[in-house]
């Protein structure tokens, strides 16, 4: 049986916890998993059967989005094929630990009352939640590359404009891509 260990903030246990356990029930039931949480220390146990080992790395995934500050709505997105977390840790992306640094650029991630994280996620198609020192993202694999592209830019000082021009461009390179070479369907070169 698969066994997975996640670590959560202590703030953020009681949501995946939800209201009356409900929450943690929800991500058990549809990922055909045994979560357990212990509320003092904010450690998750994810179990499940040899035969679905997906299932448990779904689980820990969805408690460790929880945990770096989606809701559990958003989380739950990552029961979609072909959809992962991605964090980036911004003190190692910073090379620097200072706390003045890490506000400033967290604030240049978020932008005002949130327009720039708002904008990412639209050209991105990821979603994106910024807790402490860590931004999380959630989306498919050529969304993440996009997104954290975009995000390190921000990091290292790149002007918001230039930013979003790129992630523009990256979603328009990336629509032309999928005209010209569709993905096939189920059926087709079988």
């Amino acid at each position: 049986m698969p066994v997975l260990y996640a670590r959560i903030p202590e703030d953020r246990v009681g949501v995946l916890i939800g209201p009356g356990g409900r929450t943690v029930r929800e991500v058990a039931r549809r990922t055909a998993t045994s979560v357990e949480v212990d509320g003092e220390e904010g450690e998750v146990r994810v179990s499940g059967p040899d035969s679905d080992p997906v299932g448990v790395l779904k689980a820990r995934d969805i408690a460790i989005a929880i945990g770096r500050g989606f809701s559990p709505e958003r989380a739950f997105r990552l029961l979609k094929d072909n959809t992962y977390l991605g964090v980036i840790d911004m003190k190692v992306a910073l090379g620097r630990r200072d706390k003045p640094a890490l506000r400033r650029v967290r604030s240049r991630v978020i932008g005002t009352r949130g327009r720039a994280r708002t904008r990412v996620e639209e050209l991105s198609g990821c979603s994106v939640s910024v807790y402490g020192s860590t931004i999380a993202l959630i989306g498919e694999e050529d969304q993440l590359d996009r997104a954290t592209r975009a995000l390190e830019l921000l990091l290292h000082g790149s002007e918001h404009s230039t930013v979003f021009h790129l992630l523009v461009r990256l979603r328009r390179d990336a629509a032309a891509e999928e005209a010209l070479f569709p993905a096939p369907t189920s059926g087709e070169g079988a």
